[in-house]
């Protein structure tokens, strides 16, 4: 599957772009020749399938563009972005995808099988955004409610935080934006049953897009690159802390529960 390849195209419209900050508690204007708001690529040229064409976790089934890996959990365990210019609204925005690497490795839990994608993002012939997507597929858990790993130490605090709360009306509607049907976003029963997660799971990309904004806010100015790392999983049942440190160019985030370890770390340079 390495080298294999797919392009898609959409219209970057208002109406996303409203439904947008609809969704992640933004209020910029949704007219179209302004600059769209940052991370809103992750909702633009999703894969699309029939309802006989998933898979049991709500995914398009393996082996169409992703490889057939047979491991039974898919997620998205973090990405590099490079922004290089903004998507502005009303464009019709092409995303080129191509899987890069695949690499099978044993961790503590089981078997892992890494796949990475390098998606690029066009406009009237500009390449506005690049990002590496890392995902990862794993055995079924081995522990009730707390999803793959060991307890980790309490995250430390920022100099910045902020506190949002995930609610099922806020996952879904991600889902919804993002085309994503995974059910451990919106299917409680699934996602504890069959996934065993402690509840509803907060998206990586909407933790992502999140802390890519209080950065922007808090250093005046967009980010030029954006990685991100998942640590842990995050939950429907509590709030959470967006937590931040700058120093010199370079802003480290992270996201925690009370009490809780560190869920997500992101690096933003300017």
């Amino acid at each position: 599957w390495i080298g294999r390849s797919e392009t898609m195209s959409e219209h970057l419209s208002p109406q996303l772009v409203t439904r947008f900050n609809a969704t992640v508690g933004l209020d910029t204007p949704a007219e179209a020749g302004n600059a769209a708001p940052l991370m809103i690529h992750f909702c633009l040229a999703q894969p699309v399938a029939g309802l006989d064409s998933l898979g049991p976790d709500g995914h398009p089934a393996r082996g169409g563009f992703l490889p057939p890996v047979p491991l039974p959990r898919r997620m998205w365990a973090g990405g590099e972005i490079d922004l290089r210019e903004p998507l502005l609204i009303g464009s019709v925005v092409t995303r080129h995808s191509t899987i890069k690497n695949v690499e099978i490795k044993q961790g503590r839990s089981g078997a892992l099988c890494f796949v990475t994608v390098m998606h690029d993002y066009s406009a009237d012939g500009r390449l506005c955004v690049r990002e590496r997507q890392d995902l990862v597929y794993r055995d079924p858990p081995n522990t009730d409610g707390a999803g793959p790993g060991a307890p980790a130490d309490p995250a430390p605090g920022g100099t910045h935080h902020r506190t949002a709360t995930p609610t099922p009306t806020m996952l879904f509607r991600y889902s919804a934006i993002t085309f994503n049907g995974h059910r451990i976003h919106y299917d409680a029963p699934y996602a504890r049953e069959v996934e065993g997660y402690g509840g509803l799971v907060v998206h990586g990309p909407l933790q992502a897009t999140l802390m890519a904004h209080m950065a922007a806010d808090l250093h005046g100015k967009t980010p030029s690159r954006f990685s991100f790392r998942g640590k842990s999983p995050l939950f429907d049942d509590v709030p959470f802390t967006l937590h931040a440190e700058m120093s010199g160019h370079v802003m480290s985030l992270w996201t925690a529960r009370e009490g809780g370890p560190v869920a997500m770390e992101a690096t933003a340079s300017w």
